[in-house]
């Protein structure tokens, strides 16, 4: 028998918070498990096991987003729209920090800020679902949801929700992160070898990156014979995980009190964030991050009303604290005009300082002639653009972008420099749910995002 999750409850923000209570309230998009012992086996197990990030980094973390709220900083959040198991090797996941680091330095260079990196990484392997089944050559299926629940081959005991999947997204995640602490403290990320970025697909290629990284190279050595910098700050970084806090019988295994703090954390990434089909004031979802220390992203589409968005910063940060929220907008080139000024402008009456975000690609999904999910970057790109716009027009700044891109030379999304279309989907179509930007194409980005920081 399943776990009926979430129980029809009056929210009520005087009633004390724990990191089960969000089983007071109706929970979407949660599977429903055949075998409710199995199930709390695994998540006994998981309550046993180490953190994977120390709260330090996420309080690091939330200070950054701070800056970026304040326009000291620009926030870049991306990676794959869904992980899946097999990603967790060493070429994949150096790829997708590479295209990261990539585009940091286009931003930076370009748009005179420093830049706040946080990956879809380590830990994204859940993705709601629009329907409960998906037909598949004819047959109907219960739908993928991420390898932390199920997995992807069209077969009904594939299909079928496996909660020792969870361990699974544990022990990849661990590997995944190990991996990447280890880049990024060995010297991977080191401005003075750049070299080391390139990625398949021809990224270092691109004229504007290959003069970025030429002028970049001319300021170090000035500043370095000039003694104004040290040399291993420019060998490390800052590198955060994000992924959507989707499945909370997981999420919260993965809560910790920590008493130096007072306050309890998800130490199963640096932030999370909760999305456009799990927003509801009296749901379980946000009753489960109103209590956690992390910092949170709120996706924000075209559901959102004023009132409702409002509502829910007094619910997830009645405290005002900097750093705390960030907004992302994603409405699709055609709806963000008119969409996104009211929310704006009821954020700012109501005195609220956010870090508002941008992520212009799930709002400009289309089905190609073949049936196969794609995105136009010509459409990504006139939705930023347009973000841009309007929060100058009224006075506030778009602080940072998220994207679901990846370092390897894929064809899931159409246009850019490499003219990709239609026809060239079929070539290297390799994601389990939404199209990615490649390598490629997320750098034109960057260079394109940085002119619009300028103004």
């Amino acid at each position: 028998m399943a776990k009926p999750w979430g129980l029809q409850a009056e929210w009520d923000m005087t009633k004390p918070w724990n990191p089960h209570s969000w089983q007071r309230f109706p929970a979407e998009q949660q599977p429903a498990y055949p075998e409710p012992t199995a199930l709390e086996g695994v998540l006994a197990r998981l309550r046993q096991l180490p953190p994977l990030v120390v709260p330090e980094e996420v309080d690091r973390l939330r200070g950054l987003l701070a800056e970026a709220a304040a326009g000291r900083r620009f926030l870049l959040q991306g990676g794959d729209c869904a992980e899946q198991f097999k990603d967790c090797a060493p070429e994949a996941i150096a790829g997708k920090l590479r295209v990261l680091l990539q585009m940091s330095v286009a931003l930076t260079h370009g748009g005179r800020r420093p830049v706040v990196r946080v990956g879809r990484i380590a830990g994204q392997f859940a993705k709601p679902r629009s329907k409960a089944t998906e037909l598949i050559r004819g047959r109907e299926l219960p739908s993928y949801r991420g390898d932390l629940v199920n997995a992807l081959e069209a077969t009904p005991e594939a299909r079928r929700p496996d909660p020792s999947r969870m361990l699974e997204a544990y022990f990849h995640a661990a590997a995944t992160l190990n991996h990447l602490r280890a880049l990024t403290a060995g010297g991977f990320a080191d401005l003075h070898h750049p070299e080391r970025w390139e990625l398949p697909g021809g990224t270092g290629e691109v004229p504007e990156y290959r003069r970025t990284l030429d002028q970049v190279k001319e300021s170090l050595d000035f500043l370095e014979a000039l003694g104004g910098v040290q040399r291993d700050a420019l060998e490390r970084i800052d590198f955060f995980t994000s992924h959507e806090a989707l499945l909370l019988p997981f999420e919260e295994a993965l809560t910790r009190w920590v008493v130096e703090a007072g306050a309890y954390y998800n130490l199963g990434a640096h932030t999370l964030w909760v999305g456009e089909r799990t927003r509801q004031l009296d749901g379980a979802h946000i009753e489960y991050l109103r209590g956690l220390r992390n910092p949170l992203g709120v996706k924000v589409g075209p559901s959102a009303t004023p009132e409702h968005l409002v509502a829910l910063l007094d619910r997830l940060d009645p405290g005002r604290e900097a750093g705390r929220i960030t907004l992302i907008s994603r409405f699709g080139a055609r709806r963000i005009r008119e969409a996104l000024p009211p929310l704006l402008k009821a954020v700012q009456a109501a005195g609220r300082t956010v870090l508002w975000s941008c992520d212009p690609m799930h709002g400009n999904g289309v089905e190609s002639a073949q049936g196969l999910k794609t995105r136009d970057f010509d459409a990504i790109l006139a939705e930023l653009r347009q973000a841009f716009e309007i929060h100058r027009e009224l006075g506030s700044h778009l602080g940072g972008v998220h994207f679901e891109l990846t370092g390897e030379a894929v064809t899931e999304c159409t246009g850019g420099t490499q003219r990709l279309s239609e026809v060239d989907l079929a070539k290297a179509y390799e994601t389990g749910c939404d199209p990615r930007l490649n390598g490629v194409q997320s750098l034109e980005m960057a260079f394109l995002i940085a002119e619009m920081m300028r103004g």
